[in-house]
């Protein structure tokens, strides 16, 4: 798929709208999650990027979302929007639904708001890793895809809470890194090759972030995918 191809322009939401609800509503989200953000001045203040983010559990789109200081859209599975009230929420948080079977026109859409602008929260794991090392996990090359095509830096997050597993009041830290540029890493070619290497090193930093090493061989290489849905 070329650049030109995939960056079809989706219907835009206005973002007055969203920053003031993230202004109500974020301090309540984050003294109920106990979130604790680090490295907030690390996120541009303009234009597009993909906030690449490990996953433990449901609440992580709701708790980067009140971290981050500007409107953020993210994928989420299809079968979430077919719960009424989870529907309405994760749709006012700025989700796009994803076909797990494989949804290009969700592709395109999280490519075309990246390009004019966004920041688009994407999972490389695919699926939460609960009580997982995060470093040790395998994962996609979805975000590595949407940058590249997109022309935008990636940007790592680590959300890391005690044993890695979510419990309500437990307290949860969103760490933010610096952007990456994937033309600085030598990553321009739109080849599998690129989206693979690029997501990989982003995830590397993300890891980093959080002081998470690599025990297992070889589990953390990035899968060929567009699969970065929250499940």
């Amino acid at each position: 798929m070329s650049k030109k191809h995939l960056a079809e322009k989706p219907v835009k939401k206005k973002t007055s709208g969203y920053m003031r609800l993230h202004k109500m509503l974020s301090g309540i989200v984050r003294f109920f999650l106990r979130v604790r953000i680090i490295g907030r001045e690390n996120v541009p203040t303009e234009g597009g990027m993909v906030v690449c983010a490990n996953h433990i559990s449901m609440s992580d789109p709701v708790a980067v979302a009140a971290a981050f200081p500007r409107q953020l859209t993210f994928l989420a599975k299809a079968e979430l929007f077919h719960i009424p009230l989870l529907r309405s929420l994760i749709r006012a948080l700025g989700a796009y639904p994803l076909d797990r079977r494989g949804d290009v026109s969700a592709i395109k859409n999280a490519i075309s708001m990246a390009s004019d602008g966004m920041p688009v929260l994407i999972f490389p794991q695919g699926t939460r890793r609960a009580g997982k090392n995060p470093a040790d996990t395998p994962i996609k090359s979805g975000a590595g895809m949407i940058a590249l095509h997109a022309g935008v830096p990636l940007l790592p997050v680590c959300i890391r809470c005690k044993k890695m597993k979510f419990r309500l009041f437990r307290r949860i830290e969103v760490i933010f890194g610096k952007p990456i540029d994937a033309s600085t890493l030598g990553l321009t070619d739109l080849t599998s090759e690129s989206f693979t290497a690029a997501t990989k090193y982003t995830f590397n930093e993300l890891c980093t972030l959080g002081g998470f090493e690599k025990n297992a061989p070889d589990a953390s290489s990035a899968e060929e995918g567009e699969d970065s849905s929250c499940k």
